[in-house]
């Protein structure tokens, strides 16, 4: 996540609290979007940005997986999205943003 997104991230924290914070993500591979989604759980690991040692907690989802998918509408998420699912290696996405959800999200 670049230090420009990290920023936003942190305002948008800061004027409505963590609590009402839900992060989307689209990154194309597993480890792009882990690494994002640590930034916004657990603090930026790479230690360069305005969330390095900073522990936002966030609920983070990426845009192929199930909670993300079933709470959308389905012909605009098949229009938007359906194309990406099928090239993408979902299974290794959703695995690795279950992995960080479980291991730092507070909400």
């Amino acid at each position: 996540m670049d230090l420009e997104n990290q920023n936003r991230v942190k305002s948008m924290v800061e004027k409505h609290g963590a609590e009402n914070i839900i992060v989307l993500l689209g990154a194309a591979e597993a480890e792009a979007a882990g690494l994002a989604a640590e930034t916004v759980t657990n603090g930026d690991p790479t230690y360069a940005g305005p969330l390095a040692g900073v522990q936002l907690g966030l609920r983070v989802y990426h845009a192929i997986e199930p909670e993300f998918k079933e709470s959308v509408n389905e012909q605009i998420y098949e229009e938007q999205i359906g194309m990406m699912e099928m090239v993408l290696d979902t299974d290794e996405i959703i695995s690795e943003m279950t992995s960080i959800r479980e291991q730092y999200s507070k909400y």
